[in-house]
């Protein structure tokens, strides 16, 4: 398994449209294989910091779903929302691995 990890910097004014984004992307990674873990916004005080955690079961699997980026009206459908209300100012990716309880 693997986890991408992904720290947003966002417009603080525009959250209503970063939650619009962050929904249907949560779908889409759920409709494309992967697991999405959601997306962990600002609670308290003057923040612009935003996170996501999604997996897929290896690597392989998230480069197919990497491959409709900018290509499956979904996708881009997607992006849209982001670019038309620059609520996101920029991003990092971090490829993680989960080190989980053990269920014995």
């Amino acid at each position: 398994m693997i986890t991408c990890v992904v720290e947003y910097t966002i417009d603080a004014a525009k959250t209503d449209a970063f939650e619009r984004f962050a929904e249907r992307w949560m779908t889409l990674v759920e409709e494309h294989g992967g697991t999405h873990h959601g997306y962990f916004l600002p609670a308290e005080g003057a923040s612009d910091k935003a996170l996501a955690l999604f997996s897929f079961p290896s690597l392989a699997a998230y480069e197919r779903y990497r491959e409709l980026f900018g290509r499956h009206p979904d996708f881009v459908a997607a992006d849209r929302i982001r670019d038309d209300s620059g609520c996101v100012l920029r991003y990092e990716r971090t490829f993680m691995r989960p080190l989980l309880p053990r269920r014995d």
